[in-house]
């Protein structure tokens, strides 16, 4: 290429930038900035809850009668899945806590690790299975805890579905199907996808309204986007009593949304917000893309902060 070619290319290019910006206007940075995360939580004693299937016992009618022979090998893949996605929560806890002392538990046996570990928040993981799958009685039994509980709760993907169950909502696919009538070839939500936060006055988004916040994305400070993991096919038909709708999206209408009634602080969230830092802590380099699930991270940060300050009254 002569001088004269790359010169013009070059002053080409420049126009191309002045007059046609990228079409999402947002982060046009070429760099990938650096992101140490600090530890700014003294210490919280978290609880996590398991709801993925253990054993055969906690199949349902359904659940034999469909699995039949197979059950074996779905309660195994079941496990499987559970070990991610606690590890995936636990690394969250240990990455954003000084002295977090963590402790797991199947949702099963949930209100007796409460009352035993004594926890100041409790995370719910997500879900593998229908919830018709589930023994009716591990349904029940966490209905009647969460709908008293006056310890702040976070629940994630399937454990937002089970609140929402457990107040009153109901859990369709996201062709607005039931489970039954649509097991296979469902409609989902899958990888990172944009969500619309629909009240910005909410606590749990800390720093977006203040100038020179660092914490939040340029297109969450300026358009209220979160950009999170998605990976679901079953949503629920409508933000339940007592609970106030906080993101949204176009095909998962309920993505975020939180109840304060009668002394409890229960959040939920559509998306897996714990993937704050699986994605680049596999490979400790200055050049992992951090920032990819920002926003997960710091709404994990900001829940046991308010967790931690929530006034629980003295039993």
């Amino acid at each position: 290429m002569t001088q004269e070619i790359r010169e013009l290319s070059i002053e080409e290019n420049r126009t191309l930038d002045a007059t046609e910006p990228l079409p999402f206007p947002f982060n046009q940075q070429t760099f990938c900035r650096y992101e140490p995360i600090e530890k700014r939580i003294d210490a919280a004693r978290v609880l996590v809850v398991d709801n993925l299937l253990r054993d055969a016992d906690d199949l349902s009618d359904v659940g034999h009668k469909e699995w039949g022979e197979a059950a074996a090998a779905q309660i195994k893949r079941e496990r499987t899945i559970a070990t991610l996605a606690i590890e995936n929560i636990l690394n969250n806890i240990s990455r954003l806590v000084k002295n977090p002392i963590s402790h797991v538990t199947h949702l099963a046996n949930l209100a007796t690790a409460v009352k035993e570990f004594k926890p100041d928040a409790i995370v719910l993981s997500g879900t593998l299975r229908d919830f018709d799958f589930y023994r009716p009685a591990i349904i029940d039994g966490f209905g009647n805890f969460i709908r008293t509980t006056k310890i702040p709760v976070l629940g994630i993907c399937g454990g937002h579905q089970l609140v929402g169950l457990s107040f009153g909502a109901h859990v369709l696919t996201l062709d607005r199907l039931e489970q039954h009538e649509q097991r296979e070839n469902r409609r989902n939500e899958y990888e990172y996808r944009f969500v619309r936060i629909t009240d910005p006055q909410d606590p749990i988004f800390r720093g977006i309204n203040s100038p020179g916040s660092g914490l939040w994305q340029d297109y969450t400070k300026q358009a209220r986007i979160l950009r999170v993991w998605q990976n679901h096919g079953l949503q629920l038909d409508q933000v339940p009593a007592g609970f106030k709708l906080l993101a949204t999206s176009y095909l998962c209408r309920n993505q975020m949304m939180v109840n304060r009634d009668n002394g409890q602080l229960i959040y939920t969230v559509q998306f897996h917000l714990e993937k704050s830092f699986e994605d680049w802590n596999k490979t400790r380099t200055r050049w992992e893309h951090q920032n990819e699930s920002r926003d997960g991270r710091i709404l994990f940060e900001n829940f046991i902060e308010l967790a931690l300050g929530h006034a629980q009254p003295a039993s």
